[in-house]
């Protein structure tokens, strides 16, 4: 694949007994936004210090651009790191803490200071050259981070979690700011977070992991709509779940009713899991519903509301900008390419392929 960069090949890590990565097997392409997505503990994080050099793999390699360097120490990559602390040199300036690779690698001092004033102007710091680290807001803090990993032109960045200490608009404000930034400069960024939304908002690419397993990999597009198994879809956004039958290809049997779907594939009488994503499931007059149920709970969530629809043991959560009051029974429609299918989870809960989708 031409615009490969870094690949990962049967990488296992563990510590003591713990195997935190198992046989994983990934590749990320040049001037990629790649974000690890999962929850604490899933290895995504232990993934990243792979890629940098920080932990060595008990098995499998690391090749980048075409090289083996899973044995590489980290100064020796050409690949950069931005933590969750950031990191800075409080005794140093902001000119001299994202001065500092440049003054290791004895830059001479005219082109330190384009190279410095270049990047504070990309991460939108100009005019800071002279400010303390103690008098920076968190956000500050990061860019400075940012502009530290990025003025040697690293081909990776590799960033743990960088948002996470920001509060939610600034958070949402610096996803935007890191899309920009990685298009403009045209670094490969391999991102890590546990935040579904963070992941979808940035990322060309999704690798969602669990239990050092990567479970699906795919666009942001992809991994929403078209989960491959019940973790990856109860863990981006909410999911409605519930085992059916696929009745023959484009008819699919759930909750005691036949719907026809799109989906095909997978034989005939078998079992399935069916997601419902909650913006898909449609109000309206009990008689004309698929499903009906009665309205047992009823949240306003800002842009919509989230109402609990009960019908005997099934429950269905449902978002909608109209709401019908606690009480109520209403009913349910959903259209057919709404209605994605997945083969049933083994009982571990995993997916053991790390595959790409078609197309990726």
């Amino acid at each position: 694949m031409s615009n490969e960069l870094i690949r990962l090949s049967n990488v296992s890590v563990s510590y003591g007994n713990e195997e935190v990565l198992k046989s994983i097997n990934l590749y990320i392409k040049n001037k990629e936004f790649l974000t690890l997505l999962g929850p604490s503990g899933c290895g995504k994080t232990t993934t990243l210090r792979v890629i940098g050099g920080f932990e060595t793999p008990q098995s499998g390699s690391v090749i980048f651009a075409n090289k083996d360097i899973t044995h590489l120490p980290p100064y020796k990559r050409n690949i950069n790191t931005v933590f969750q602390k950031y990191a800075l040199f409080p005794h140093l300036d902001v000119f001299e803490n994202v001065a500092f690779g440049l003054r290791i690698r004895k830059v001479k001092e005219d082109e330190i200071k384009k190279k410095v004033s270049e990047m504070l102007n990309i991460v939108n710091l100009p005019g800071f050259e002279g400010r303390a680290i103690n008098t920076l807001s968190g956000g500050q803090q990061q860019r400075v981070a940012i502009a530290r990993a990025l003025v040697n032109r690293p081909q990776v960045l590799l960033l743990d979690e960088p948002l996470g200490a920001l509060d939610l608009k600034l958070r949402k404000e610096m996803q935007i700011e890191l899309k920009h930034i990685q298009q403009q400069l045209g670094i490969t960024f391999v991102y890590v977070t546990h935040d579904q939304e963070e992941a979808l908002t940035m990322s060309d690419t999704v690798v969602v992991m669990n239990k050092g397993v990567i479970q699906q990999i795919g666009t942001p597009q992809d991994i929403y709509n078209e989960p491959k198994n019940a973790f990856v879809a109860d863990f981006i956004g909410e999911a409605n779940i519930i085992e059916g039958t696929m009745i023959r290809d484009r008819l699919v049997d759930f909750a005691g009713v036949r719907f026809e779907c799109v989906d095909t594939g997978f034989g005939e009488q078998t079992p399935v899991d069916v997601v419902l994503r909650p913006e898909d499931m449609k109000l309206c007059q009990p008689e004309q519903g698929m499903l009906t149920g009665v309205v047992t709970e009823l949240t306003f969530k800002g842009v919509h509301y989230e109402m609990i629809i009960r019908n005997g043991p099934i429950v269905w959560i449902v978002h909608s900008t109209i709401c019908e009051p606690v009480g109520t029974t209403v009913g349910l429609t959903v259209a057919p390419s709404d209605i994605h299918i997945m083969h049933k989870s083994p009982p571990d809960g995993l997916s053991h392929h790390g595959l790409r989708l078609k197309g990726r």
